[in-house]
This record gives C-alpha cells, sequence and structure tokens, in this order.
C-alpha cells in the first residue's frame, strides 16, 4: 500500500538541527516534528505494520545549502516525527528501508515529499 504526503516549505537542515545551543536546535525540531505530524495526520497516514519504504524528495526556494545537510535533516525529523505518531514501529533499519532523492529546485512551491511504501 503506498501512502503520501507533502509539507510545504523547507525543514531545518542538520546544521541547524546540531547547533551550538541546544534549546534553539530543540524546539526547531519540535516545531518541524509537529508540523510534519500534523500533515501525515491531515494526510490520513495509516501505521505501517510491516516493513517500508520511505521516499523522501526536497524541493528546496534556491541553492543555497548543501544537499546532503538538506536531505539528512529532513529525513531526521521526518522519522521521528512518524514514529512518535505511530505510523512507523522504529526508524531502524529492519523496519524501514530510506530512498534518498537528489534535492530538487523549485522556486514557487519549496516543499517536501514524503512516499511511504508498505512492503509484503
Amino acid at each position: 500500500m503506498r501512502q503520501k504526503f507533502v509539507i510545504q516549505g523547507r525543514l531545518p537542515g542538520a546544521n541547524e538541527l546540531m547547533g551550538r545551543r541546544w534549546q534553539a536546535s530543540y524546539s526547531k525540531k519540535r516545531e518541524a516534528k509537529d508540523i510534519v505530524m500534523w500533515e501525515a495526520t491531515a494526510a490520513r497516514i495509516r501505521p505501517v505494520k510491516r516493513l517500508a519504504r520511505v521516499k523522501i524528495a526536497c524541493f528546496e526556494k534556491d541553492r543555497r545549502r548543501d544537499q546532503d545537510n538538506v536531505v539528512s535533516g529532513a529525513a531526521k525529523v521526518i522519522f521521528d516525527a512518524l514514529v512518535e505518531c505511530g505510523i512507523l514501529h522504529d526508524d531502524a533499519q529492519r523496519y524501514v528501508r530510506y530512498i534518498p532523492v537528489p534535492v530538487e529546485i523549485d522556486r514557487d512551491n519549496p516543499r517536501v515529499e514524503v512516499e511511504i511504501d508498505e512492503q509484503d
């Protein structure tokens, strides 16, 4: 079963999540996780009971941030949020196969698209 949802805007990058001041980093991650959980709930994403293949596609408004920074930050926030709201059992490799996608540019509509495909 394939499920998909879209997060409008940009998520914090890995550098922002590992800042010097832990309080600021924590609040950025908490805010981003809340947005992901809201979008997943609004899209009525159902819990995954078996192995899940998760594809995360980031569409940035410009090329200012490094690709690895964008993708790893988004993946960390998304996986933690999906586990916290009960969609994924855990984000360990035995439960999730992560499919990274190169960062694309969309100046008019920056977003993150998440596709969850439950395997048989």
